[in-house]
């Protein structure tokens, strides 16, 4: 009898090992399937959640006004502005006692497709018109129904910036607001100085794009920031001009045929009246082409030899623009039509009255 009560035991004892066994085996096998930590348990979700882009965003800076020794301001954006131009960003603004170099662009135009290509659109701006704020907000919403990556970079007097800036951290556009503190009285001296302040700020910075100088008061077509995207060295293409009463319309810009310049044109539309003629001959070149009409490559202002110009060239950091226009109008052969045989208007300049006269204004001048 103890005998068998032994075997039993131990037919008991290898069961419950046997079981013990299984037991352990399982949990190990499910344990091996489980994540180590709530970390890597939701690792892959975010990193699905991650938009794939060719674009690099970072945490937003906050707005911060740097006011310059000789007297320029950059308001920084509370949006992150792309890769070409992160630079603006993080580097010393001009002026800074700061003796870092300036930084380098990141890789040209012609390295990034057409649909890549930064925009670097400047407008200017008057201290007396009135309709300013209005027009900046409405070429503002233009701008975010552009493609990016595109910076705006609006050029303002110290004094009127403040409202300019807050407006501008409102519309969603990435933005580089420049302010001056000289005093000008000639609107077009005015003008011409704050496109040099802020093609000092692209040639400083290295910011690898093509600029067009948009007006406040300008409307387009949004099929236009897509053409001058493919621009490689200079594009250009008419604007119309139209008053406020609409009654005129006069169109400015090249006469062209298979993206080639082949002369210019001033015509009245609103009389069919060509007010400059055309032809190879009796078709002079304009001394200054519509400021709204072109568009070029931002290397032209530190790479001129890329271009075909010499490289003992004088400062031309102190009137930038005028350096452009002579390059654009020396040779016509670089210029690209837009689109390639300039038959659709893409570019409306709208003519505004500096101020408006009251309805009973004449009245009471007329009974005085």
């Amino acid at each position: 009898m103890g005998s068998m009560d032994r075997s039993k035991k131990r037919i008991q004892l290898r069961k419950k090992a046997l079981v013990h066994f299984a037991l352990c085996f399982v949990m190990g096998f499910f344990t091996g399937f489980a994540p180590h930590s709530t970390a890597t348990l939701f690792s892959h979700r975010r990193a699905d959640r991650q938009p794939v882009t060719g674009i690099s965003f970072h945490p937003a800076a906050p707005v911060e006004q740097v006011v310059e020794p000789d007297g320029e301001a950059v308001n920084r954006s509370l949006i992150e502005i792309p890769r070409s131009a992160a630079v603006a960003a993080v580097a010393p603004a001009p002026g800074d006692d700061s003796d870092d170099p300036p930084p380098s662009a990141e890789g040209s135009v012609e390295a990034q497709p057409p649909s890549r290509r930064l925009l670097i659109i400047v407008t200017t701006t008057r201290a007396d018109d009135r309709f300013q704020g209005a027009l900046l907000l409405r070429l503002a919403h233009t701008l975010r129904l552009v493609p990016p990556p595109l910076l705006w970079i609006v050029v303002q007097a110290y004094a009127e910036a403040p409202a300019t800036a807050a407006m501008l951290r409102t519309t969603g556009v990435i933005y580089r607001h420049l302010t001056f503190k000289e005093n000008f009285t000639d609107p077009a001296a005015e003008a011409d100085h704050q496109r040099n302040v802020a093609l000092s700020h692209v040639e400083y910075h290295r910011l690898t794009g093509i600029v067009h100088f948009a007006g406040a008061s300008n409307a387009y077509d949004l099929r236009f920031f897509e053409e001058i995207r493919e621009i490689e060295a200079f594009g250009t293409w008419p604007v119309a001009m139209v008053s406020t009463n609409r009654k005129r319309v006069v169109v400015d810009g090249p006469v062209c045929r298979a993206s080639r310049v082949e002369g210019w044109i001033l015509k009245d539309s609103s009389n069919d009246k060509r007010l400059l003629p055309t032809g190879t001959d009796m078709n002079p070149k304009p001394p200054k082409i519509n400021i709204s009409g072109f568009a070029f490559n931002s290397s032209i202002l530190w790479d001129p030899e890329r271009w075909g110009r010499p490289t003992s060239l004088p400062d031309t950091s102190q009137d930038s623009i005028k350096f452009v226009h002579e390059v654009i109008l020396e040779d016509e052969t670089k210029l690209k039509c837009l689109p390639a045989d300039c038959s659709r208007i893409m570019v409306w300049h709208l003519y505004t009255p500096r101020a408006i006269p009251l309805p009973f204004h004449d009245r009471s001048q007329a009974k005085s």
